[in-house]
């Protein structure tokens, strides 16, 4: 009987770690198209077999996976999350899968009403997307086992629940250091602090930032941009602004950053020229801004591909990494922000 190839022997023959041919082989990031290339042909002319090949016929089992979602994350101009669905919905198709939505009203989440996926049992497994209150998620904990369920771009360890998110922290914090960098010293935080984790996470990236600079954080340059009630976002005539404003903004997403653009437009100042602002997401629905945005990148295919990873491998009784799965991003240069004269 022929001996099986392992992940070892082809990497010795080329030079590399097995990590390396793991991560080629299975289309992960990390590797060169051209050492990738080199790995597949090397691994097709020695006969190398994927252990994963059986797996991937057994987790075509046609689970139903739906998605729960608050319709505050749906507004005509806020797509971001059904962006995110639509990765979703492709990939759970060329898996074998089905996926459905379900949208949560306003009002149902007030009246702690549940899911009729849920209450029907209509899915094997349940992507929570985004935030939603406190009293809501822990009706949901206890009707979905959480063998069947994933929190995607929402956390909290407090409620032991596995999720993925954004790298938010230290998104915002490399945003800071870039204004810090292009020679500002004044710098603001646009967005509501404690609306979801994820802007609590940003503003704590943006606050490590000003502490390394040496800089103190200043109360009136930390502007809400939603109503802490309802969560939904301000149109830019209903944002506060301080008298005495900063000369740069980190905005906690992209359609925020638009908004206050559009604001300080109204006032008659102009960005980068008057104020610098960036933003988080890298995604903005076409036309809302007249600005090429500086912002940071969220990885969202990667975000899809570990949620349902490991939403998989939990109903499938497969062992998988629990707890809370940060995806790195990636900072994107554009023209919202200007480089001033700087002392330091």
């Amino acid at each position: 009987m022929a001996k099986s190839v392992k992940l070892a022997d082809i990497a010795k023959k080329l030079g590399v770690s097995a990590v390396t041919v793991s991560k080629a082989l299975s289309g992960q990031k990390g590797v060169s198209e051209e050492m990738r290339g080199k790995i597949i042909e090397l691994a097709d002319e020695l006969g190398y077999k994927q252990p994963s090949s059986n797996k991937k016929q057994q987790s075509s089992k046609n689970f139903s996976i739906a998605v729960i979602v608050h319709e505050r994350y749906l507004d005509k101009y806020d797509s971001f999350y059904l962006r995110l669905y639509q990765k979703i919905a492709a990939s759970t198709a060329s898996m074998g899968c089905l996926s459905m939505m379900e949208v949560v009203t306003f009002d149902a989440e007030r009246e702690c009403k549940i899911p009729m996926v849920i209450e029907d049992n209509k899915a094997d497994g349940f992507i929570i997307m985004g935030k939603f209150s406190k009293e809501y998620i822990f009706n949901i904990n206890k009707r979905v086992p959480q063998a069947k369920c994933v929190y995607l771009d929402s956390s909290d360890a407090r409620l032991n629940v596995d999720s993925v998110i954004s790298d938010s922290f230290y998104g915002a914090y490399y945003l800071t250091n870039y204004l810090f960098e292009m020679g500002h010293r004044e710098i603001g935080f646009f967005g509501n602090v404690m609306a979801t984790s994820s802007i609590t996470d940003r503003y704590l990236g943006y606050s490590k930032s000003l502490m390394e600079h040496g800089e103190e954080r200043d109360t009136k340059w930390i502007i809400d941009d939603r109503s802490g009630e309802s969560g939904c976002m301000y149109l830019p005539e209903e944002i506060t602004l301080p008298k005495i404003l900063p000369t740069a903004f980190v905005c906690n997403c992209d359609l925020a950053a638009s908004a206050l653009i559009k604001r300080l437009e109204n006032e008659g100042y102009k960005v980068p020229e008057d104020f610098s602002v960036v933003g988080y997401d890298n995604f903005l629905f076409p036309g809302l801004c007249d600005v090429e945005l500086t912002t940071y990148e969220v990885d969202m295919d990667e975000m899809v591909r570990v949620c349902l990873d490991i939403l998989i491998k939990k109903l499938e009784g497969v062992p998988y990494k629990s707890g809370i799965n940060i995806v790195e991003g990636k900072l994107i240069v554009r023209e919202s922000v200007n480089k001033v004269e700087s002392d330091f």
